[in-house]
């Protein structure tokens, strides 16, 4: 029986040249969609590019909190129009200083943003630097879908027996995601789960490897997440990840890995139902 595998490059939006490299995988079919982040200056031409393939790919939200422009007023999470760095929301004793109807004003604008430009509502919900898996986004999920249908989640991901630093950084992960399936799963929110894809992006060799152990293990409800994209100026103001994303592409571009997917009976994975 083949098997399904589900792609999805995180950051559309992020850079021009993250979009042109998204959206070439894309129609290859190299990927099951993508995570969109609205707050960018070119967001309206982002999403004019990618409004004719809605329906044909998954096309969801990238929940962002940290060091990118806010679509917001300045507040106890904006200051003079930015996000704050991660470090910020990562420390508990920082993160109590942040008001939670401040970072629900900003996931509101962000998706509000989405919706009209896109014309439609997410069919995931994701979140850069995994943020969707803080409690404050959890209870704004809750709320801001209480009545309507609900899109799928990125879920945690299971911490591997091994003992490395893809292990600890997993841990890190799993950590701040714990009880976030069960509760949000409770809630009638689908759950995409388990999360594949964590390796060391310093080390952009390891992302075959990682790659190419996801097409045979990987669950069919799991979610393999990347971040391909073709390196430009404002990628290198915006965004530390950089010529890993050209591996990343080129990787999922290759002959190479067409080959792995057949001598695997395995696809990419089309749409996130």
């Amino acid at each position: 029986m083949t098997r399904q595998i589900r792609l999805i490059a995180d950051d559309y939006g992020l850079a021009p040249g993250v979009c042109d490299a998204i959206l070439e995988l894309l129609e290859r079919e190299r990927l099951t969609g993508t995570g969109c982040m609205t707050g960018s200056p070119e967001w309206q031409q982002a999403a004019v590019r990618i409004k004719p393939l809605i329906g044909r790919v998954a096309v969801g939200l990238h929940l962002t909190l940290t060091d990118q422009p806010a679509l917001s007023a300045d507040s106890s999470l904006v200051s003079s129009g930015r996000l704050p760095p991660l470090r910020d929301l990562a420390a508990p004793f920082k993160r109590r200083r942040i008001k939670a109807g401040d970072v629900h004003a900003e996931l509101d604008a962000q998706l509000r943003r989405f919706v009209d430009t896109l014309g439609c509502t997410p069919d995931f919900i994701d979140g850069h630097q995994h943020v969707h898996f803080l409690p404050v986004v959890r209870d704004w999920l809750k709320v801001r879908f209480a009545a309507s249908e609900k899109p799928a989640l990125r879920g945690a991901p299971v911490v591997p027996l091994e003992v490395g630093a893809i292990a600890v950084k997993t841990a890190v992960i799993a950590a701040l995601a714990r009880g976030f399936d069960r509760t949000m799963q409770a809630a009638g929110f689908p759950m995409l789960k388990p999360l594949a894809g964590i390796y060391d992006w310093k080390r952009p060799e390891d992302f075959a490897p990682t790659l190419r152990a996801a097409v045979v293990t990987l669950p069919e409800d799991g979610v393999f997440m990347c971040h391909p994209g073709h390196v430009d100026a404002e990628l290198v103001s915006r965004d530390p990840m950089q010529k890993v994303r050209e591996v990343e592409y080129a990787f999922l571009m290759s002959n190479e890995f067409g080959a792995i997917l057949a001598a695997h009976d395995a696809v990419v994975r089309s749409g996130v139902s």
